[in-house]
């Protein structure tokens, strides 16, 4: 097979900014297409002239191909607030995110709150700065520890967590996966009160429920009112808490060896912060001749971005600036996959006991039916799985029988 290929010689002056293109092919009509293909080859060659880069191929430009497209398409991010009435919690995120979220919001009365339950509302918002648009999505939890019975306050949220998991799930194992849209909890702040001691049990088991799940992040409501020493110390105990129920919060992934030394200081400080101490304020006021966020008391001002009497600055640079993409991908590699490998479990021993249900029905149907080896495997396999489900199920009926003595001697 005679070979049509044609071979251009390219000759690159950089100093002179010249490019001059010898063709070997003799023939007219083979000139013309490989002048063509030259002239659309000289446009597509990019030569960094002024630093004599002769070796330049231009792939190092997939970063900024990245970022325009990721620009063009917008980020998403989804933000869970639990915690009882009373603690701030619209106050800060009306104050991280410098909008107004809560406009319409009732506040229910005492009769309301006897038999209050948790509910789930969502907001979202679209926010532009500096040309990067963030579609964030707030999920609330109003009714959360307001009841007098707060035993099952955890399973509205832990099911709508796994409801948004379970939707995303479905949308990714579909035909047009294009326009999926990303609903999965990012983040939860979980409010701790400034009155409490410790962990009290309704947070201990809130946390349990949900640290397989979703990122948590530990913040101390309201800190200015307890004094730098309390605060402290009730940093120490919340961190001891943690530790000795084995709750996972969310971890600071280390930082590279190659970064800064202001970035990782900045890294040392965010690690120091945790749990997160913050005060949160609508108000903007004039202090010494500048604008800032912050109370009023008779005794002075707090000011909610001064490192000294409030985390909410670490907060806000921790879960915006910093760790974002982060919460996110922890959110999409370890919680969600550990979710996806629940479900295809699931399906997987599902289609094994329908195979061998309609392997036996064929055997009851008709008596000639010959065994195969592939046969019997099967069906000895689906009666391993029988056996195991029935262990673990014995195995989360005294685990929970535990959780329950266990549960019971904690000072609420």
């Amino acid at each position: 097979m005679e070979n049509s290929e044609h071979y251009a010689i390219v000759d690159i002056s950089i100093n002179d900014k010249h490019i001059n293109i010898i063709n070997t092919d003799s023939d007219n009509e083979s000139n013309k297409k490989e002048n063509k293909k030259n002239s659309a080859l000289t446009t597509v060659i990019k030569l960094q002239r002024d630093r004599g880069e002769r070796d330049y191929i231009g792939f190092a430009t997939l970063p900024e191909q990245v970022h325009r497209k990721s620009v063009k398409r917008g980020f998403d991010f989804t933000l869970m607030v639990v915690g009882e009435s009373g603690l701030g919690k619209s106050t800060l995120i009306n104050s991280l995110f410098l909008g107004d979220l809560y406009r319409n919001r009732t506040i229910p009365d005492v009769h309301d709150r006897l038999e209050k339950t948790t509910t789930i509302e969502k907001k979202t918002m679209e926010i532009e700065e500096r040309g990067v648009r963030l579609r964030l999505t707030i999920v609330d939890t109003p009714g959360f520890g307001d009841a007098i019975n707060c035993e099952d306050s955890w399973r509205v949220c832990s099911a709508y967590v796994d409801d948004q998991f379970r939707q995303y799930f479905t949308d990714e194992s579909g035909l047009n996966r294009r326009h999926m849209q990303d609903n999965r909890v990012h983040c939860c702040l979980y409010f701790v009160p400034p009155w409490a001691h410790s962990l009290r049990q309704v947070d201990v088991e809130m946390m349990r429920r949900l640290h397989r799940k979703v990122n948590i992040v530990v913040v101390i409501a309201k800190a200015d009112s307890l004094t730098v020493m309390e605060v402290k110390k009730l940093k120490a105990r919340i961190l001891q808490d943690l530790e000795d129920y084995q709750i996972q919060v969310y971890q600071f992934p280390e930082c590279d060896s190659d970064e800064d030394e202001e970035f990782k200081q900045q890294d040392r400080e965010l690690k120091a912060a945790v749990p997160f101490a913050v005060v949160a304020a609508d108000t903007v006021m004039e202090v010494g001749g500048r604008r800032v966020r912050g109370r009023q008391y008779p005794w002075g001002i707090v000011d909610v971005e001064n490192p000294r009497h409030s985390d909410f600055t670490k907060l806000r640079t921790m879960l915006i600036s910093t760790h974002m993409q982060d919460l996110k991908d922890v959110t999409q590699d370890v919680h969600y996959e550990n979710f996806r490998a629940q479900c295809i479990s699931q399906i997987s021993q599902h289609a094994l006991r329908e195979r061998g249900k309609l392997k036996r029905d064929s055997m009851g149907n008709n008596n000639e039916v010959v065994f195969t080896d592939t046969d019997r495997l099967l069906l000895q396999k689906d009666e391993e799985i029988r056996r195991m489900q029935d262990m673990l199920t014995q195995m989360q009926e005294k685990l929970k029988a535990s959780d329950k003595k266990h549960d019971s001697i904690i000072d609420v």
